[in-house]
């Protein structure tokens, strides 16, 4: 009996999928082989000569409605804004009074399909977590087709976190739950074989794929990107931005000296003595932003010829299994990074995309900017700069203790920001309503 027989015994009792078992398999093999799962400086050079996303889509015709036809948009929805004080999607998170992150990517689908001509598909790829209140949500557009879950959900696998000591898969009967960690976002590819909806799309004639985040509002389909995506032939693009110093503990792009194949390295497979170098924004140039594009074929091909495993690299978080109780039995928590998927296609490349492509909302910060004249909403639910900001989004940078959970913006207030460069806030404040601001202001 092999170690991982009492792992795959545990995933099977809960209906797990034989592609989310294979997935594992190869995580607890990387884990148990002892290589290392580092890549460190000496094996990697910087990624240079990066096509340029505006010259690329300058130079594309829009797709036209056959083409939106064989697109489907997923968006990772499986996270829960815990850290900001939530207890349901993040994608239910108010950006505008009454308008959340899930309308608006209703909303860009809904008028992408009305323009083309051509239904727009869009796959949610839930968790346990977030199904329940995403679908809840998306009642409300029962009428358009999006509140059928059948139709428009994927569900996110978990896996189980295994004892430092043994490898095996931990029991804690007090909090079963606790027993369970998600897989990372890497889990698409299982997510999409094992729930039949790789075959699903494929069979309805959709060939094409844009990944992208709920919470990442500048992930917006680009008809006219789509266009040269089908063109190139390419099976896999991962859109890059120019890291900032705000990025610089962010994954980024590599080039691997062995094969000339492009790579994702992120900070947990950085060795101690790299860390510099990884940091180093000017050597290292490209961000991953999270935003794929993806041949489904080509997805499909790879995972038959690897016995439906795509075997990305494995990152190891070692924690307890109670992680608010530092006495409770130290665990691993192996995860994968669907951008790391880069590595496994010939052919995969990675385009320089405007930062306006990039707009995350991971603190109340970056909350505060969008709920504010600086960004600008369309009917169409596409965002933007306001003319004002000339291109540049300005910089909020809240006090984290003081401005940690949601409701804390509700004494703060909402100014005017649409002149403003950078915004400090140190300790409580109250700003009226759109009270104007304008260049660096610092208050506390």
């Amino acid at each position: 009996m092999s170690r991982f027989d009492a792992i795959e015994s545990k995933m099977t009792s809960v209906g797990l999928s034989r592609a989310a078992i294979d997935a594992f398999r190869h995580c607890v093999d990387v884990l148990e082989s002892k290589r290392s799962m580092m890549i460190p400086e000496t094996e990697i050079t910087p990624a240079e000569n990066i096509a340029e996303w505006d010259a690329l889509v300058a130079a594309s015709p829009a797709a036209d409605a056959e083409l939106l036809s064989q697109t489907v948009l997923i968006k990772l929805n499986g996270g829960l804004g815990t850290s900001m004080g939530l207890q349901k999607a993040k994608s239910l998170l108010e950006i505008k009074p009454g308008v959340t992150f899930l309308d608006l990517i209703v909303r860009q689908v809904m008028s992408l399909g009305a323009k083309a001509g051509a239904p727009v598909r869009l796959l949610l790829m839930n968790s346990f977590s977030t199904s329940e209140d995403t679908m809840a949500h998306l009642a409300r557009y029962a009428a358009e087709g999006f509140a059928d879950a059948s139709s428009v959900e994927m569900l996110q696998n978990r896996v189980p976190k295994l004892c430092v000591d043994t490898l095996a898969p931990v029991e804690f009967p007090s909090h079963p739950d606790l027993e369970w960690c998600p897989p990372g976002h890497g889990d698409i590819y299982p997510a999409l074989l094992g729930s039949g909806w790789l075959d699903k799309l494929l069979a309805a004639g959709v060939k094409y794929a844009f990944v992208s985040n709920s919470d990442n509002l500048g992930a917006q389909m680009d008809a006219r990107f789509l266009s040269w995506f089908a063109q190139s032939g390419a099976p896999f693009v991962m859109e890059v931005t120019r890291r900032t110093e705000a990025d610089k503990k962010g994954g980024h792009l590599a080039v691997r000296k062995s094969d000339a194949q492009p790579i994702l390295r992120e900070v947990a497979q950085c060795p101690d003595e790299d860390v510099p170098a990884f940091q180093d924004i000017e050597k290292h140039r490209y961000f991953n932003t999270n935003n794929l594009w993806i041949r489904l074929d080509a997805l499909r091909d790879f995972q038959q010829a690897n016995g439906g495993v795509i075997p990305l690299p494995v990152i190891r978080n070692t924690k307890t299994v109670d992680p608010r109780d530092a006495s409770t039995p130290r665990v691993y928590q192996l995860e994968t990074a669907m951008g790391a998927a880069i590595q496994s296609f010939p052919g995969a490349t990675a385009v320089c995309v405007p930062r306006s492509r990039f707009f995350p909302v991971k603190t109340c910060s970056d909350l505060l900017l969008l709920r504010s004249d600086a960004v600008e909403i369309g009917d169409d639910g596409l965002m933007s700069l306001a003319p004002e900001c000339a291109g540049t989004a300005p910089i909020v940078q809240l006090d984290s203790k003081t401005y940690k959970l949601v409701d804390s913006l509700d004494a703060l207030g909402v100014p005017s920001l649409k002149h403003v460069k950078k915004l400090v806030v140190n300790g409580p404040h109250t700003f009226a309503p759109g009270e104007p601001l304008c260049g660096e202001v610092h208050i506390g």
